[in-house]
C-alpha cells in the first residue's frame, strides 16, 4: 500500500509540480490550496505526511499547525 501525502500550497503550479514528482515515485497525493481546505480534508482523509506552505493568505501554515495540535491531530 502506498503512503499518502497531502500538499498544501496556495500556488497551483507548486502543487502540480510536487504532485507530479511524488506520484512518479508511487505516492498517493491529496492536495489543498488553503489552510481551511487542508483542515476540512484532514477530517475525511488520513495522511502519512503533510507538506505545508507556511506563507499563505488567510490562514497561514502556522495557524494550520496550531489548529491541528488543538484537535490532537499530529
Amino acid at each position: 500500500m502506498s503512503k499518502k501525502i497531502m500538499i498544501v500550497d496556495d500556488e497551483p503550479d507548486v502543487v502540480d509540480a510536487v504532485r507530479t514528482m511524488l506520484e512518479a515515485e508511487g505516492y498517493e497525493v491529496v492536495s489543498a490550496y488553503s489552510g481551511k481546505e487542508c483542515l476540512r480534508k484532514l477530517k475525511e482523509e488520513k495522511v502519512d505526511l503533510l507538506l505545508l506552505d507556511i506563507r499563505m493568505p488567510g490562514m497561514d501554515g502556522w495557524e494550520v499547525l496550531r489548529k491541528l495540535k488543538e484537535k490532537g491531530i499530529t
